[in-house]
C-alpha cells in the first residue's frame, strides 16, 4: 500500500466514499483487499487529525444533533455475552451547523448517556460562542447538554410521533407522522428553529456513501476500527472535498474553515503518516 502511487489511493478512496464496498473496490481498482483495507485505516486516522485540528473556532448560530444507527459484526441480538463492546449495535452521533452545513463533531459508539455527552464536551470545544442546539427527544441529551452548557446556550427538542402502520410497511418504509411536540427546554431558543430536518438529511447521506452503513446487505463493518475509519474518512470528504449542491462550495469553505478545495493529496501532506 505504500508504494502506491497517489493516483491509485485517490481511486481507491474514491470508490470507497461513493458508497462502493471493499471487495467492489478491490475489483474496481485492481488493488488487494488487504492493501484496500490498510489504506482505509490510514486514511482514516488521516483524517481523524485532519478533523481534529481545523474543526475549532467555528461560528455556529443553529446546530442540529442526531444518531444514526448501524451494526459491526452482528445486530445486537445475536451478540455473545464474551464478545464485548465492539460488536453489535453502534450509533454515530453527528452534530451539524444548519447554515453551513459543516460537521465539526461525531463520536461512534453505543447509544448512551456517556457518548451523548462525549458528543457535546467536543461540540463545546469546537464552537466557543453560544448557539441554539436541537435534538430528538432521545433521553440523555437534555441531561448531557445541561451538565456540559448549563444555562450558556439556547436548546429546544422535537419529538416526533408516527402511525402505527402493518409490520412490513413499517419496516421498510417510514410511517406516517401524526404530530409533532416542539420543546424549548433551556435560554430562549427561536421556535422556528427548533428542527431536525437537516440532520435527518444527512443520515440519509451517509447511508449513500458509507456501504458499511446501507441495510439489509452483508457490506457491514467486520470491525470497529475499521468502522470508525470509514466515517472519519466519509467527513473529511464531506467537509473539505464535497461541493454542496445548494452552497456550491464545501461545507468547510463556507464556514471558513478554509477558502479552497481539498483533495486526497492534502490527507496525505496534511499530516505526519500514521502509526
Amino acid at each position: 500500500m505504500n508504494r502506491l502511487p497517489l493516483e491509485k489511493q485517490s481511486l481507491v478512496l474514491n470508490s470507497l466514499i461513493e458508497g462502493n464496498s471493499i471487495r467492489s473496490t478491490v475489483r474496481l481498482t485492481g488493488v488487494s483487499k488487504k492493501t484496500v483495507l490498510r489504506l482505509l485505516i490510514e486514511a482514516g486516522y488521516r483524517s481523524m487529525d485532519i478533523l481534529d485540528r481545523e474543526m475549532v473556532n467555528i461560528k455556529a448560530n443553529f446546530v442540529q444533533v442526531d444518531e444514526i444507527w448501524t451494526y459491526v459484526g452482528r445486530k445486537q441480538k445475536k451478540v455473545l455475552p464474551r464478545e464485548g463492546e465492539e460488536v453489535g449495535d453502534q450509533y454515530v452521533f453527528v452534530a451539524m451547523d444548519s447554515d453551513t452545513k459543516v460537521v465539526p463533531s461525531f463520536v461512534v459508539g453505543k447509544r448512551s448517556q456517556e457518548n451523548a455527552l462525549t458528543l457535546l464536551k467536543d461540540l463545546q470545544y469546537r464552537i466557543p460562542n453560544r448557539f441554539q442546539l436541537s435534538t430528538d427527544s432521545f433521553a440523555p441529551y437534555y441531561n448531557a447538554v445541561d451538565t456540559v452548557f448549563g444555562e450558556d446556550i439556547d436548546y429546544g427538542q422535537i419529538q416526533k410521533q408516527y402511525a402505527e402502520d402493518s409490520a412490513g410497511y413499517k419496516r421498510y418504509s417510514p410511517a406516517d407522522i401524526v404530530r409533532v411536540i416542539i420543546r424549548p427546554l433551556i435560554g430562549k431558543p427561536k421556535r422556528k428553529r427548533i428542527s431536525t430536518s437537516h440532520i435527518e438529511r444527512q443520515n440519509l447521506t451517509m447511508r449513500m456513501h458509507m456501504r458499511r452503513f446501507t441495510r439489509l446487505t452483508n457490506g457491514f463493518s467486520k470491525s470497529l476500527e475499521h468502522h470508525k475509519a470509514a466515517v472519519a474518512l466519509h467527513f473529511y470528504h464531506y467537509n473539505f472535498m464535497r461541493i454542496h449542491s445548494s452552497l456550491r462550495v464545501t461545507p468547510a469553505m463556507e464556514a471558513h474553515v478554509t477558502n479552497r478545495l481539498w483533495t486526497w493529496e492534502d490527507l496525505f501532506t496534511r499530516t505526519a503518516k500514521a502509526a
